[in-house]
């Protein structure tokens, strides 16, 4: 009988670890969405204004953009890359959450990743005064 309390007890704290860190590890991956995204949109601020002057043209300045989208990234402590070409910045944001129950087996932290991608749009439905 004793043998089997241990072991449904050994159960019971991996599930609960299971849920807890799970859940953890979901919000880090819901933060590092976000981190992702908003690093691709700070990026893709990094317009070619000369060329917007000259003809109109939406274009990045792709090693600009991929500086703004790693600084942006830098600046929250978590790590990632960022890939800008002339039309688009992708941002990879690679997150880790400690564990709270797991830590008993052996898993110190879960790591997540996630990626966002934002490109220029011209804004034509806002009227300039």
């Amino acid at each position: 009988m004793t043998v089997f309390v241990v072991l449904v007890s050994v159960a019971v704290l991996m599930f609960g670890g299971l849920v807890l860190d799970g859940g953890l590890a979901l919000a880090a991956k819901a933060r590092a969405i976000g981190e992702a995204q908003e690093a691709a949109r700070q990026g893709a601020q990094a317009l070619d204004l000369t060329a917007y002057r000259a003809n109109g043209a939406l274009r990045l300045l792709p090693e600009q953009a991929r500086a703004l989208a790693e600084r942006h990234v830098a600046a929250t402590g978590d790590s990632g890359t960022a890939v800008a070409t002339a039309d688009e910045v992708t941002v990879t944001v690679t997150a880790r959450s400690s564990t709270q129950l797991l830590r008993v087996v052996g898993i110190q932290s879960l790591t997540v990743s996630a990626s966002g991608s934002a490109h220029p749009v011209r804004n034509s439905g806002i009227a300039v005064p």
